[in-house]
């Protein structure tokens, strides 16, 4: 069978044999617990809690502010020590909620449902809103927002990604071969939301295990296809995996509901079978800790709140000293200065590298080999597109295209004269879309 794809990408060393083999492992946090109240695209949430209360794991402590917003949940036991704002992986400060806890974690009551085919279809997005699930791939998109469309009939597609294209990352991958039955059971109360539409379970071709359960589990499902994808990066992206699973392109300028598609992340999905089904909401992720500083690679089941300093204990420390740490991918995750931030819903992974290949790299003059364009997923001119951006053409820079860069970082890894394209288009591609917003 072919393997599915879309023009363009690279093929990095994935670095996954470092925790692909290594179970989840539940951990038990330790020390203050911090919840920033935006951990999602859209309004802050607003604390609903106090300095001095005490709380249940499972409990509300900051309720949506508005439709684009979303709850968030203690995961454990314990007293509110302080609402203040706190540093978070990007380095801004941002107001949380700070939780001691108290080893009990005690817990609220769930509304467990024995038969999730009788609730109606409202009471299934109410479930996914109130338990604050959000794209936990890193968008942070409130979930029962993107379940919501105008016109339900439209959407043709309901597409889990299971691509995990970013080199490093293996918590989606462990979901998979751990809990294939929680994804397919999620994948299928999405589609009960969409009478018209089919499910597609997209794998990468590095995951033959995975295909292979996927497809025993979805047999005698006739709405849901288990697809097959080339392994290659970015596979994952949004516009990428539904131009390689379904044909159907799509620009800038327009939604994966234009093309009639609704792109959920594994992690999701998982999140959304223990919200309508077990009426648990957002309390915990997956997030994989390695590189090649890391004692012991590993996932790991963690409470949202803990902080990252915690989790590389969990991994028996560090056998060296990092040159680079990154939370989220290599490709598209953040640089961190520090590790006492706190893990998210949007917290993938945490990586420690013993060499920063960025920072060693000496950048020389654009030598016109045009690779840049060659691996470029959106069909762009990278080198052009960053020359505008220095140059501080908006005008030019939004005519050759550049809004349609997907900030993947393909052409900076690919760019023999080690420049930074990806960062210059991506400063560019903020200051129009904040005019763009003014106007």
């Amino acid at each position: 069978m072919a393997k599915l794809s879309f023009n363009g990408g690279i093929h990095p060393y994935d670095g996954k044999d470092l925790s692909k083999n290594r179970p989840i492992v539940d951990i038990v946090p330790k020390g203050d617990m911090v919840y920033p109240l935006s951990q999602h695209i859209g309004a802050p949430a607003i604390p609903v809690v106090a300095k001095g209360d005490r709380v249940l794991r499972g409990q509300l402590i900051a309720e949506a502010n508005g439709f684009v917003s979303s709850n968030i949940f203690s995961s454990v036991s314990g007293t509110v020590k302080a609402i203040e704002p706190r540093r978070v992986v990007t380095g801004d400060l941002v107001e949380s909620i700070i939780i001691t806890g108290d080893n009990r974690f005690e817990e609220v009551e769930y509304s467990y449902v024995d038969d999730v085919s009788t609730l109606t279809k409202e009471e299934i997005i109410e479930r996914i809103k109130l338990a604050g699930i959000v794209g936990m791939g890193g968008a942070g998109f409130p979930t029962h927002v993107k379940l919501s469309p105008k016109d339900p009939d439209k959407i043709d597609y309901c597409i889990a990604n299971c691509a995990e294209c970013e080199p490093y990352l293996t918590s989606d991958y462990r979901r998979m071969v751990e809990e294939p039955e929680k994804l397919v059971e999620g994948l299928k109360i999405i589609l009960s939301l969409f009478d018209n539409a089919k499910g597609i379970l997209a794998v990468e071709d590095n995951k033959e295990d995975c295909i292979e359960t996927l497809r025993q589990l979805v047999k005698d499902e006739p709405r849901i296809l288990v697809k097959t994808l080339q392994t290659k990066y970015p596979q994952g992206s949004e516009r990428q995996l539904i131009f390689a699973t379904t044909k159907r392109a799509i620009n800038s300028d327009k939604l994966p509901l234009d093309a009639g598609c609704i792109v959920n992340n594994v992690d999701t999905i998982v999140a959304i079978y223990s919200a309508v089904k077990e009426g648990k909401p957002l309390m915990e992720r997956i997030v994989t800790v390695t590189g090649d500083c890391v004692r012991r690679p590993q996932n790991f089941r963690v409470h949202i709140g803990m902080s990252y300093a915690d989790l590389i204990d969990e991994a028996g420390g560090l056998k060296k000293r990092p040159e680079k740490i990154v939370s989220g991918g290599p490709m598209m995750g953040f640089a961190l200065m520090d590790t006492m931030v706190p893990t998210t819903k949007t917290a993938s992974a945490l990586l420690f590298f013993s060499r920063d290949e960025v920072s060693r790299s000496k950048t020389g003059a654009c030598i016109n080999c045009g690779l840049c364009a060659e691996v470029c997923p959106g069909r762009v001119v990278p080198t052009m597109l960053a020359k505008l951006s220095e140059r501080g053409d908006k005008e030019g820079f939004v005519k050759l295209g550049g809004m349609e860069c997907c900030e993947c970082g393909c052409c900076s890894y690919i760019c023999p004269a080690k420049r930074n394209l990806t960062q210059s288009i991506k400063s560019m591609r903020k200051e129009v879309l904040s005019d763009r917003k003014k106007k």
